[in-house]
């Protein structure tokens, strides 16, 4: 492994293996904006490049230098904060009740088509799960409640290959059309899973149809005409998962913050780099062990690349009960449970008191002398 694979850790990181392979990967062909920026952010990430600041103790004179972050949503070591800041915050609007957790896939004959369409098809997946989901639990025959969700756009598969799905987590029931009745879910769910896995294709392949019929979709080249697209749409059942979230709020909470401010794969997965490739680790849910995979450089930064998402696009997204329009709503449903929501820790407290909070220690404390206070010194100028 040679030295330009390793950061200071002495491990490689994501950044570490896009430095390596930007310049060929902008050679091999044009890079969409946002991939061509999230490329530069996440290189120059705490580098000398993006400036920083100097750090120096009130008591002993240690000094420490810090380079500022990019703050990219994509970057694997800009989202941690984040992440327990969103989810703490969501405490006070997951409702307190059991949850399930539903996977809404598309089939991998659509991947070339929705890559050429992120916004309009990533749009219309999250569209096309939620009526579904609400169709469903509207109809008496099922649940007859007004539902609640929250869904997670994700773009990969455990090998960074290209995978549009849609996680949903979904509290065990609804509230009644009156709204003074909180009705419980079946153990099972409120619907079986084949029939909501069947509304689902419905309803997405009349969205699909209607913007392939308004020109609105770049088609890829070879693409059959729609009508025998949509033959081959409806020749296979289409894939739902769907499981109980096991434990309360907690629980969700826990669960959710390892799906939430990521993006393919985090940094403690790549193991090692050298001689032109990456080795990197993965779950292979099909056996449910853990596995290595070996990819050539380029292969590896390229599929990454994939999974960078159109600018402004938002991919964690709530409905029903659990909108933010819906928030009147979604008290009259906390009160028919009667249980309370913790109320969120971090709310109001500046970064470094987040970070004191989190991690128990203060951050200005030097950490040479364990008396003084890191105080700031000097600015470091960026070096781009």
């Amino acid at each position: 492994m040679t030295a330009l694979a390793l950061n200071h850790r002495g491990k490689p990181e994501l950044a570490d293996i896009l430095r390596l392979s930007g310049d060929q990967l902008r050679k091999e062909g044009p890079l969409h904006p946002v991939q061509h920026k999230a490329l530069s952010d996440l290189t120059r990430c705490r580098t000398p490049q993006m400036g920083g600041h100097i750090h120096r103790c009130d008591h002993c004179g240690h000094q420490k230098q810090a380079y500022n972050s990019c703050r990219n949503r994509h970057c694997p070591k800009c989202q941690l904060l984040r992440q327990h800041q969103w989810a703490d915050g969501l405490q006070a609007r997951l409702l307190p009740t059991p949850y399930f957790h539903l996977v809404f896939t598309l089939p991998h004959q659509l991947n070339a088509l929705v890559y050429l369409n992120q916004q309009l098809l990533y749009d219309l997946l999250f569209r096309s799960a939620w009526k579904a989901l609400q169709q469903a639990a509207l109809n008496p025959r099922f649940l007859g409640a007004q539902p609640g969700a929250m869904a997670m756009l994700h773009t990969w598969g455990a090998t960074l290959s290209y995978h549009p799905h849609l996680h949903l987590l979904v509290p065990a029931g609804g509230i009644s059309e009156d709204g003074m009745e909180w009705v419980r879910s079946p153990v099972s769910f409120f619907v079986p899973r084949k029939a909501l896995a069947g509304m689902f294709r419905g309803i997405f392949v009349r969205g699909l149809a209607r913007l392939w019929a308004d020109s609105a979709l770049r088609i890829p080249e070879g693409t059959p005409p729609f009508d025998s697209v949509k033959r081959q749409l409806y020749d296979k059942p289409w894939n739902v998962h769907l499981e109980r979230v096991r434990g309360g709020v907690q629980s969700v909470l826990s669960y959710l913050s390892r799906y939430t401010h990521r993006v393919a794969l985090s940094n403690h997965r790549i193991l090692k780099m050298g001689d032109g490739r990456v080795c990197f680790a993965y779950k292979d849910h099909r056996d449910g062990q853990h596995k290595r995979m070996i990819l050539d450089i380029i292969e590896f930064s390229r599929r990454y690349l994939q999974h960078i998402l159109p600018r402004g696009f938002t991919r964690i997204r709530y409905f029903g009960l659990l909108a933010p329009v819906c928030s009147a709503t979604c008290q009259q449903a906390i009160a028919l449970i009667g249980r309370s929501l913790p109320w969120p820790k971090l709310a109001g407290l500046s970064t470094l008191e987040v970070l004191r909070e989190l991690t128990g220690k203060d951050p200005l404390l030097c950490p040479i002398c364990q008396k003084g206070r890191m105080l700031r010194l000097s600015v470091i100028e960026s070096s781009a």
